[in-house]
């Protein structure tokens, strides 16, 4: 049997509002999610960044130094070490909003 649409509209909106409820309850049980928290998480978004990006610019320039070429491997790993660095802060956010 199958529903008549104005019955799969009304279900539709039964499973996104029981989604927000479901999304509500758990916000009002992590109360305890605060401003330390919100600094943690900007703490590890900043480093997520910064650490890939560095150990590019430091390989990058013991390979200009070591070998003479054309490219600037400086700036090439500075550009991974950003991009590696995004997926990984960008990984970690999805994980922590995920949190149950």
């Amino acid at each position: 049997m199958t529903k008549d649409p104005q019955q799969q509209k009304k279900s539709q909106l039964s499973d996104i509002i029981e989604k927000k409820e479901i999304r509500k309850i758990k916000a009002r049980k992590e109360k305890d999610r605060g401003v330390w928290f919100g600094f943690g998480m900007f703490g590890l978004v900043g480093w997520s960044v910064a650490v890939p990006t560095l150990l590019g610019i430091a390989l990058g320039v013991w390979i200009d130094s070591t070998y003479a070429s054309r490219y600037s491997w400086t700036l090439m790993f500075l550009f991974v070490g950003v991009v590696l660095g995004c997926m990984n802060a960008w990984y970690w956010v999805k994980k922590e909003s995920r949190h149950d």
